[in-house]
């Protein structure tokens, strides 16, 4: 069983990372909830929400920095744009 504290302290600290580059494109995101499946929800907010690169930067980016610092994480999945995958 995950330890879902634990993890959102790691995701939150990995947001906190990015934040500044998102914020420099007018954008945002926050951790919405973690599934005891290792699913990281988060709301892109500002630029983010409707910016065409977005799910890149989700995938490629934050996906990618999140499991370096919690690897229980299987993946990171916006909860306000329609899926690519």
């Amino acid at each position: 069983m995950l330890n879902i504290a634990e993890l959102t302290i790691k995701v939150n600290e990995s947001l906190d990372q990015l934040r500044p580059f998102l914020v420099a494109d007018g954008g945002d995101m926050e951790l919405i909830e973690i599934t005891q499946e290792g699913i990281a929800k988060v709301r892109l907010l500002g630029a983010c929400s409707d910016c065409s690169m977005s799910m890149m930067t989700l995938k490629a980016g934050l996906e990618e920095a999140v499991k370096k610092v919690a690897p229980e994480i299987k993946s990171v999945e916006a909860i306000n744009v329609p899926s690519f995958a």
